[in-house]
């Protein structure tokens, strides 16, 4: 059964956002922080409640080769490939359970989205040559904040699309929050005819040898590279600051949306197992659920906006239609 999560701060604001700094291996851009692997900090205007910090030995490093994902793939701390059940369990959600939660997360405080305007779109292209929308992640394994937004990502693109490569992982375990279930990007492959998604990984959830970071992954493209220079900055993520560093999760759909930070606390998923999180998307009563759904459908109502509304089975459903007229889309 799901647990219940620490209850919303009264004082803090609307906008619930928890973000890690990028890591940076030697001879890596001077923009992105660097940290000791205990060291990720949330940043922005909400004030997560304060929780323990669990200490434990760090798994014997194993570095293997991988393929997709971004440029730059240099190893992992073991791919495990997720069973296809739970994928299912991840992407059949029933539409009763986004209708019922809508963004109605009655525990814990969901984020949405930030809505730009007057930027240069960021296209992709699908199998079919056709020229889409395109949504960029940046995150890595070791972060906690990824792994609770990777949830919600996930279920919000399988409803325009499949996925198939997806893979086990948790957030590091000498960290906050620490071994936050989640999934891996690293070698997943998102189909679609609606839009593109490009994922990059930037570091495994291992220590390197020297006990100074994170073991490097994947390397955002040049281009991509621009786009996190540009976005992930004070001048358009409220709450940032100039030394804040281009923090993760960082996500930009089309850049007509923005997502910096995770969207709900990771202390939502903490103590719970994968299977558990995952058995219990179905039922709608669950506060971890109605988390994660809720900021599904604020995602999702993003993403029908770029594609005109379409599938119209999924953009008119009344969690989806809710969620808009929050953003103001509507």
């Amino acid at each position: 059964m799901a647990k219940t999560p620490a209850k919303k701060n009264a004082a803090a604001a609307n906008r619930a956002q928890g973000r890690a700094p990028r890591t940076s291996a030697p001879g890596k851009a001077p923009n992105r922080r660097p940290a000791k692997p205990s060291a990720g900090r949330p940043a922005g205007l909400f004030t997560w409640l304060a929780i323990g910090l669990v200490v434990v030995v760090v798994a014997t490093l194993v570095i293997i080769k991988v393929s997709g994902g971004g440029a730059g793939s240099t190893g992992s701390s073991g791919y495990s490939a997720t069973d296809p059940a739970m994928v299912a369990q991840l992407t059949t959600i029933p539409e009763s359970v986004f209708d019922t939660v809508g963004v109605n997360s009655k525990v814990v405080q969901v984020s949405a989205p930030i809505a730009l305007k007057n930027q240069p779109a960021l296209t992709g292209t699908t199998a079919g040559g056709a020229t889409v929308p395109e949504i960029l992640y940046i995150g890595a394994e070791y972060c906690p904040f990824c792994a609770a937004q990777r949830w919600s990502t996930i279920i919000a693109l399988s409803r325009f699309g499949t996925w198939s490569g997806l893979g086990n992982t948790t957030s590091a375990a000498k960290d906050q929050y620490p071994n936050t279930p989640s999934f891996t990007f690293v070698r997943a492959v998102y189909k679609s005819k609606y839009l593109t998604f490009k994922s990059v990984e930037e570091y495994t959830n291992q220590i390197n040898a020297a006990g100074t970071n994170y073991v490097s992954l994947q390397n955002p493209t040049a281009a991509e590279q621009k786009l996190i220079l540009k976005y992930d900055t004070a001048k358009y993520i409220p709450g940032l600051t100039s030394t804040s560093g281009n923090p993760i999760p960082f996500m930009t759909f089309d850049n007509k949306f923005l997502v910096s930070g995770a969207s709900y606390s990771p202390d939502a998923l903490s103590g719970l197992t994968r299977s558990a999180v995952a058995t219990g998307l179905s039922d709608p009563t669950s506060p971890v659920t109605d988390a994660i759904i809720a900021s599904a459908n604020y995602q999702t109502a993003a993403i029908c906006s770029l594609t005109k509304d379409q599938p119209s089975t999924v953009c008119t459903s009344s969690g989806v239609k809710a969620a808009a007229k929050v953003m103001k889309l509507k």
